[in-house]
C-alpha cells in the first residue's frame, strides 16, 4: 500500500520558525511534531516536513506551491502575508521571507484559460500583473 507523499523543505536552521509562520498564514494548520532536526506540520490539511539541513541548498522557483483562491480578498490576504519580508514576482508568483516560492492564483483562471477566444486576452492581462486581479481578468 502506498503511503502519502509530502514535500520536505530544507532550511538553514529556521525550519520551526518557518513552520510556525506558515501556520499563521494558512487556516486549519498545525505543528504535528518537532525536534532540533525536523518539524512536521500541516497547512490547511497538507502535510510538510521542514528540515534544518544547513546552508548548502537554497530554494528556487523550480518548485513552488500553488494556492487557489476563490475571491480577491483571499488573494490579497495571502499576497500580503507571504510577501511580508519576501519579494513579489510576476503572474501571481512570490517568494516569502524564507525564499519559498508560491503562486497565488484565482481558482477561476483555469476556466478563463480554457475558453479559446478569451484565453489570449486573459494571458496578456495577467502577464502585466504581479498580484492577480480577478476583476481585470474577467474584463479581459
Amino acid at each position: 500500500m502506498t503511503k502519502a507523499i509530502y514535500p520536505c523543505l530544507w532550511f538553514d536552521g529556521k525550519a520551526k520558525a518557518a513552520a510556525d509562520y506558515y501556520c499563521t498564514v494558512f487556516p486549519n494548520s498545525k505543528i504535528i511534531s518537532s525536534n532540533p532536526m525536523a518539524v512536521i506540520f500541516e497547512l490547511n490539511g497538507t502535510k510538510f516536513m521542514g528540515l534544518n539541513g544547513g546552508p548548502e541548498f537554497n530554494f528556487s522557483e523550480a518548485v513552488s506551491f500553488v494556492v487557489n483562491c476563490e475571491t480577491q480578498d483571499e488573494i490579497d490576504m495571502y499576497w500580503s502575508k507571504l510577501t511580508d519580508g519576501g519579494k513579489e514576482g510576476k503572474c501571481g508568483w512570490l517568494k516569502d521571507k524564507y525564499g519559498v516560492s508560491w503562486q497565488i492564483v484565482p481558482s477561476i483562471l483555469g476556466k478563463l484559460m480554457s475558453d479559446p477566444e478569451k484565453a489570449p486576452k486573459v494571458m496578456y492581462a495577467f502577464m502585466q500583473m504581479k498580484k492577480f486581479d480577478i476583476e481585470k481578468l474577467l474584463q479581459a
